[in-house]
């Protein structure tokens, strides 16, 4: 029999790795810090090069170490779920990160899907910026997440896009001209911020955001307020309290990606990934057409027409 890589020696890799070190890896493996690095020198010899290595006072993995660490979360993933079927051990929780956006209908889709694939598992959420669902993603804190695509760097599998839509309090009517069209939005950065300040300014509408909230809990009660419109992605359905706002030039679904981290099970990211793109397409294929039923936006003056 060939060379065999010790399961036990893996996981005390990948602490290090997650932990980033290995006095922060023997703690969270209650092991010494002595055993952690015995079980990476046990890798070393089997693989017949080093995988870390020093830089000044930190250490990092190699070239190979980075490959074998690649492996070994693959084996661990593979062993774990083997273990969990086979032996009856505690179901294993899931991860699922989700913008705030269309959140509501995007989780039980994704929640179904990762049932048919890991019926006892447990599914927990977490709901935050795109951009910091990416990272925890690569911090292997979140197993799944969807988020918009044009709020990170990375592009992500894609799965469609999320229709948007201008809402505002019931009866509210923009200010006269000259005053530019109040905004209620997320603050900066943020894709859908960008893309109601784009649309409005491609139709030459003046426009400023009087009201910057730090989540979507905080734009959707300045908009109930009537402080100003609002450009959602709500899957369709109007926020309580808040009417569709027909007066603005339509905007463009903002695409919406999913990242995976690293050794999730294939099979459950596909039907997730899966749930989601089909639900995107149910979306679009009941988006109602633009309509002009309340009084249009002078482009110039960006107040009422007459």
């Amino acid at each position: 029999m060939g060379p065999v890589f010790d399961i036990v020696a893996l996981r005390s890799l990948v602490a290090v790795a997650d932990r980033g070190g290995f006095h922060r890896a023997a703690e969270a493996l209650a092991l010494s810090q002595s055993a952690v690095s015995q079980h990476v020198r046990r890798l070393e010899k089997t693989l017949g090069r080093p995988v870390v290595e020093r830089a000044g006072r930190a250490t990092r993995f190699t070239e190979a170490g980075n490959l074998l660490l690649e492996e070994a979360r693959r084996i661990l993933g593979v062993h774990d779920e083997a273990a969990r079927r086979l032996l009856g051990s505690e179901p294993a929780t899931i991860v699922i990160g989700s913008t705030e956006h269309a959140a509501d209908q995007i989780l039980p889709r994704i929640t179904a899907a990762v049932h048919r694939t890991h019926p006892r598992c447990r599914v927990r959420f977490r709901i935050d910026r795109s951009a910091r669902l990416v990272e925890a993603v690569d911090r292997r804190s979140v197993d799944l997440a969807v988020y918009v695509t044009e709020a990170t760097s990375t592009e992500g599998m894609q799965v469609g896009g999320l229709p948007l839509t201008w809402y505002a309090a019931p009866g509210w009517t923009p200010p006269a001209a000259p005053a530019p069209l109040p905004l209620v939005a997320v603050e900066a950065p943020c894709a859908i911020r960008r893309r109601a300040l784009d649309v409005l300014a491609a139709r030459g509408i003046a426009a400023s955001v009087v009201c910057d909230a730090g989540y979507l809990a905080g734009v959707l009660d300045a908009a109930r307020a009537g402080l100003g419109v609002a450009l959602l992605a709500t899957a369709g359905r109007a926020p309580d309290g808040l009417v569709e706002y027909k007066g603005l030039p339509p905007a463009p679904a903002i695409r919406m990606s999913a990242h995976a981290r690293p050794g999730a099970d294939p099979a459950m990211v596909m039907h997730a990934v899966e749930a989601v793109r089909s639900l995107l397409v149910e979306l679009d294929v009941h988006q109602p057409a633009a309509s002009s039923a309340a009084p249009p936006l002078s482009p110039a003056t960006g107040g009422v027409a007459t």
